[in-house]
């Protein structure tokens, strides 16, 4: 599987000490100039910035519509890495999209696009075995991003596991 990621899971994840998990579930993570441009080079030496840039399995790609591109940014709320993300994510026909700000999301899924976010990916790697305690990895993902806790409760809930 593939996926397109924006850059607040990227960092997300990296401050969770569960970056390296993407790649046990995505064979190929793609980001785009704009998202590698946020988390390598302007964010040196933050979280995030050293595991990007030393991934072999992310490869970064350029938007090629455009036109499309320039016209959505003009258009949207949106930063420039959640739209280049999108817009990535439909040119190469990725599995996931990997976007955690929430209009983002809504508009990933208005485009037709599977939409992950961070809680999304620690479930996945808890379900696939890579992770062993989601919630005490539910709570330092509250510490670190603006997530409603009663979605990680009802989430843990869904799971059988106490809420936090």
């Amino acid at each position: 599987m593939i996926a397109v990621a924006d850059s607040s899971p990227l960092i997300i994840l990296s401050k969770l000490d569960c970056f390296d998990h993407l790649h046990r579930i995505f064979t190929r993570v793609y980001i785009s100039i704009e998202v590698y441009r946020e988390v390598v080079v302007s964010a040196a030496g933050r979280p995030g910035a050293l595991e990007v840039e030393k991934a072999d399995w992310i490869e970064t790609k350029t938007v090629q519509n455009t036109a499309g591109f320039l016209a959505a940014q003009e258009e949207s709320s949106l930063g420039v890495g959640e739209i280049s993300t999108i817009f990535l994510a439909k040119e190469i026909r990725a599995d996931e999209v990997l976007l955690d700000d929430l209009a983002a999301r809504r508009l990933g899924k208005v485009e037709g696009i599977e939409v992950l976010g961070s809680a999304g990916l620690l479930e996945a790697f808890y379900m696939g075995g890579y992770l062993s305690d989601l919630r005490n990895s539910f709570r330092l993902l509250l510490a670190h991003s603006y997530i409603d806790r009663r979605l990680l409760d009802r989430r843990l809930q869904a799971l059988g596991l106490p809420p936090l």
